[in-house]
């Protein structure tokens, strides 16, 4: 997320968490683009008209170098004329200010889609079902009620197809830059999951490699 609007950026990233992304917050272009330099991200949701380093040169960049990023740019401006330019610039999607939290969710879901090989929107495997619309995951036809780090985990698991996630790319997917890379979260929270899951166990340790679903 990179905007200059603090509350309105905290209160967009919070909204986004809350549809279990992790996101990360930068407040100006000569961050994001400090930022782009060592993170790999799926989608920026990026304020064009940003202090110091304007935001069409932040969408020109991204667009240079970072090929499976999607950019949504967020402006005051709504006239066709600023659409079009936002666009040609490499932006993927356009969303003029003010907008509707829902929508933007939307635009990022979708666009998070677009970023990385497509996925259903409904994930099966070993008896577990998971809805990414409607955030619902069922084992064996029974709902399992799940924290929205572990449903965030347990995409990935399932976007993984039986190929084991390592802790780092857990870590990356499902909590934002500022997550501890020593914490024990990703331990703690596959052991909810397994537990929340229940009988017989479904997600497995490769040591020294990551987790996986058999």
């Amino acid at each position: 997320m990179v905007e200059d609007e603090p509350l309105l950026a905290d209160a967009v990233a919070e909204w986004l968490r809350g549809e279990s992304h992790a996101v990360d917050i930068v407040f100006d272009g000569a961050a994001a683009l400090e930022r782009f330099g060592v993170n790999d991200y799926d989608v920026v949701v990026l304020d064009r008209d940003l202090p110091g380093v304007h935001g069409d040169q932040v969408c020109r960049a991204i667009a240079a170098g970072h090929g499976e990023t999607r950019v949504l740019m967020l402006t005051a401006a709504s006239d066709i004329d600023d659409r079009v330019t936002g666009l040609a610039l490499g932006a993927d999607d356009y969303l003029p200010k003010p907008f509707a939290f829902r929508e933007l969710a939307a635009r990022v879901a979708a666009l998070g889609r677009r970023a990385r090989p497509a996925a259903p929107p409904v994930l099966e495997r070993a008896g577990i079902t998971l809805d990414t619309h409607r955030h619902q995951v069922f084992r064996d036809g029974r709902y399992v009620p799940l924290s929205r780090k572990e449903f965030a985990v347990l995409t990935e698991l399932l976007r993984a197809d039986g190929a084991p996630v390592s802790a780092e790319q857990l870590l990356e997917k499902a909590w934002d830059e500022h997550t501890d890379p020593f914490t024990q979260a990703v331990r703690m929270t596959i052991l909810k999951l397994r537990r929340k899951l229940g009988d017989p166990p479904v997600v497995l340790t490769d040591p020294g490699v990551g987790y996986f679903l058999k």
